[in-house]
Order: structure tokens, then sequence, then C-alpha cells
């Protein structure tokens, strides 16, 4: 009767773990930093309304890349339907993008924010992007914006 019992329940296990299983496919493309999986990648567009009240969300966006920083592709931005853009940041410096990518379609996986971005930060980004000092200069007031903290990104094309 023992035996019984413990194969009935291993059996259980067994079918539970394939039930529940979920194949996560990586997305095809050049991968940087813990790439991106399949599933439920939202149009950049989208990451506000997705994001709904919260200030922070975990998700996987999809966009077209505006802007790679000059320097060692430590951040890039991607377009927005309303001619803006949102700045893209990669977790802990773990990984860098390309400086050609511009124009290029991406995938990421990792944290949306809703932030303010201090003058400092600002005239960082400004000087990382090669503008002109006079530029960097008109820089004063902090800006609230929408951003992502990728742990992971793939260029799609």
């Amino acid at each position: 009767m023992q035996i019984k019992k413990f194969i009935l329940g291993l059996t259980l296990c067994m079918l539970t773990t394939f039930v529940f299983a979920q194949e996560t496919k990586p997305v095809d493309g050049k991968s940087f930093g813990e790439g991106v999986t399949q599933g439920n990648i939202q149009p950049v567009a989208k990451m506000e309304t997705a994001m709904g009240d919260k200030k922070a969300a975990d998700m996987k966006i999809t966009g077209e890349v505006v802007e790679v920083c000059k320097k060692k592709g430590c951040w890039m931005t991607l377009k927005m339907p309303e001619g803006e853009s949102i700045r893209v940041t990669f977790k802990d410096y773990a990984f860098f993008m390309p400086m050609d990518i511009v124009g290029k379609k991406v995938a990421l996986d990792g944290i949306a924010k809703k932030q303010t971005i201090s003058v400092e930060t600002l005239r960082h980004y400004a000087e990382d992007a090669h503008k002109p000092a006079a530029e960097v200069a008109k820089i004063t007031e902090p800006k609230k914006e929408l951003a992502f903290e990728a742990k992971g990104v793939v260029i799609l094309n």
C-alpha cells in the first residue's frame, strides 16, 4: 500500500510540474545582459499606460533606438510617438550597447520608471552626447520623465 501512495504522489508531482512549466524562449537577435524572453512584450508607446499609477513596474518593451551614449554605449534613448524619447540605462552598468544601433529596433526586459532627473544628471547626459557647452549650460531645471532600467536587451534588426 505504501508503494502505491508513493507512486501516486510522484505521478501527481510530475504532472503538476509539466502543467505549470512555462517555456521561456529567448527573443531572436543579438543579446546583451540577461537577454529578453518571449511573451508580453509591449511597444514603448504603451509603457506609461501599462504602469498605471505605479512609479515603477517590471515589464518588457520594444522600440526604436534614437541615440546611444557616444562615450561607451552606457545609455540609449528610444523613440516615443509624440517626438519625445525615453532614456534607457543598464542595470548596475553590467553591459553597454554598440554605438552604431541608431534606427534599429530593440526589445528590453527591466524596470519602467517615472522619475525626476536632476540638473547635474541632465548635464552629464548632455556632455555624454557631445552637446555644445552653451547647450549644457542652458540646463537649469530638473526634468520629470519616463525611463527604463534594462537588465537585458536584444537588437532585433
